[in-house]
């Protein structure tokens, strides 16, 4: 199972720090989500991360910056829905944001899918799960749901289970893994999932 987590919207203190100890205890991805942020803060906060975690890093926006500091890719969403114009010595890993079952079946391309939201979110208030778990089970049946595609919205602890008997390939963390944020919480937060 894929751990991914996707940064507030907002400025944490020690963020990048925050960013490294979730890398080094098992974050698969780290997707770096500031749509307020230039392209000048974004870069800063790059800028901040040790270069060793860049492998790691997916941007949602300032696509230029992933083929500058060769991240892992980019990920297309209804704001950013190109793939940018791939440079001649590096080609980004591309992800999207789904919200329907149906776009599921446009998988080509894309190292994997994000389906939201699977329950009621808890970073975004009202923000409600937009499928049954008829569905969902039914998804996974048919093989719809699959390792390629990854839960989103109110992920917690105690619907791992649930999530995976879905068959998801794995989880992307934000409320959650961000209401303790220290680097204490937010591992101790990481690991909560990933024993569950």
């Amino acid at each position: 199972m894929k751990y991914i987590g996707i940064t507030t919207e907002g400025v944490l203190p020690d963020e990048a720090k925050l960013i490294a100890a979730l890398l080094d205890n098992g974050l698969y991805r780290l997707h770096l989500r500031k749509p307020d942020f230039t392209q000048e803060e974004t870069e800063a906060l790059l800028q901040a991360i040790d270069p060793c975690y860049y492998n790691h890093i997916v941007v949602h926006d300032h696509f230029e910056l992933a083929a500058k500091y060769r991240l892992a890719g980019v990920h297309l969403n209804r704001r950013n829905p190109n793939p940018p114009t791939v440079a001649d010595d590096y080609t980004p890993a591309l992800s999207h944001s789904c919200h329907s079952i149906e776009e599921l079946s446009n998988s080509e391309g894309y190292i994997y899918q994000f389906l939201s939201p699977i329950f009621d979110s808890i970073s975004k208030a009202g923000y409600q799960s937009a499928f049954t778990a008829g569905q969902l089970q039914s998804a996974a049946e048919q093989g719809i749901i699959n390792e390629q595609v990854i839960a989103l919205g109110g992920i917690t602890p105690e619907r791992m289970a649930t999530v995976r008997e879905w068959h998801f390939g794995g989880v992307a963390l934000l409320g959650y893994l961000w209401q303790e944020p220290t680097e204490a919480g937010v591992v101790t937060r990481l690991n909560r999932i990933k024993n569950n």
